[in-house]
């Protein structure tokens, strides 16, 4: 009997088959739309000062530098000997053959960056708080973070690594494993798939890793901040830098169930450099996204740190001003006296 789930054969990339709309795309509709009603609604409760305009403009700025972001990273850093020859692939929707492929190679870590880059340009030309702005982003957006996963599920791609957990499930275009290797042999007899011949290639359950993020890096991170962070305004930049801790922590431990990028495999071998990224016992050996993760970690920290210092410092020159309003009072109050 096999212990796995079959990826569903009733899910497609494609909407509509024989159509260019895929529910990937449709899902990052969906992420952006999620993020609008969310970042207008925690607006509206801060009684933010901001017009419309200057809201839609900030967020049009996010999207854009979000995509472009993404997709650089997602071309030129994990896979780099592909489109570094034919750079016209990054912006060209279509494979070498013509077919529409869409956008496939999508970062989060460069969405992070480019948001952040676009915003602060955004900001500095309209002379607007960009932290103010962020903290407001940043507990809106998780929540639609998890459709962009769905989006990975229902492509059938970033799968994870070899499981025989009951929910381990059998993804149709996953990389296949030699019969010949003796583990491979004995995963199968685990797992209940025959093996008719040495000469086969087996397709192995995988962690269904997409499904991880979607629920901790989407629906939980996006509860804890938006029901206990949001709540508490302790200076701006907090729910940035509470996001950005939360999200780098969950994607590194996340990281430990996805296989590395193909072609990349593990960046830093701290551990044994000839364990397969398949197998989930290297704790010391780290992937790409979990460097990038780590990195998102010390900037969440470094804006907590920034932000706490300048909110102290900030509380001190209010508490100065107020004293020499009050001390200046007294002797405005003296000096009539003496008039008298």
């Amino acid at each position: 009997m096999l212990a796995a789930i079959p990826f569903p054969s009733w899910i497609r990339p494609e909407i509509i088959p024989g159509l260019p709309f895929r529910w990937y795309g449709l899902m990052y509709v969906v992420a952006f739309g999620v993020c609008w009603l969310l970042f207008n609604y925690e607006a509206r409760r801060r009684r933010s000062p901001w017009t419309e305009d200057a809201a839609a403009g900030f967020f049009f700025w996010a999207i854009v530098g979000l995509l472009i972001g993404a997709r650089l990273f997602g071309t030129l850093v994990y896979s780099p000997e592909y489109y570094l020859p034919r750079p016209w692939f990054i912006l060209w929707p279509f494979d070498e053959a013509g077919r529409f492929v869409g956008f496939q190679g999508m970062s989060y870590h460069g969405g992070f960056v480019g948001i952040i880059v676009a915003t602060l340009f955004y900001c500095r030309t309209k002379k607007l708080s960009w932290l103010a702005w962020a903290d407001i982003v940043a507990v809106s957006a998780p929540l639609g973070y998890t459709a962009g996963r769905i989006g990975n599920f229902t492509n059938g791609e970033l799968w994870g690594k070899v499981s025989d957990k009951p929910w381990a499930m059998i993804f149709p275009n996953a990389e296949r494993f030699s019969a010949k290797e003796a583990w491979v042999q004995k995963f199968a007899d685990k797992v209940g798939i025959h093996v008719a011949s040495m000469n086969d290639l087996v397709n192995l359950p995988r962690h269904p890793s997409q499904l991880y993020e979607a629920i901790f890096e989407g629906l939980f991170l996006w509860f804890v901040l938006w029901v206990i962070v949001r709540k508490r305004k302790v200076f701006e930049g907090f729910a940035v830098g509470c996001y950005a801790i939360g999200y780098g922590a969950i994607r590194f431990v996340i990281e430990y169930f996805r296989e590395p990028d193909q072609g990349m495999g593990y960046i830093l071998k701290l551990g044994d450099p000839t364990a397969p990224a398949w197998i989930y016992s290297t704790p010391w050996n780290f992937s790409m996204g979990q460097l990038l993760s780590t990195g998102m970690i010390l900037i969440g920290v470094g804006v907590l740190v920034f932000g706490k210092g300048s909110a102290r410092r900030a509380a001190v020159a209010e508490a100065a001003e107020a004293a020499a309003r009050s001390h200046a009072k007294n002797d405005a109050k003296k000096l009539r006296k003496k008039l008298k």
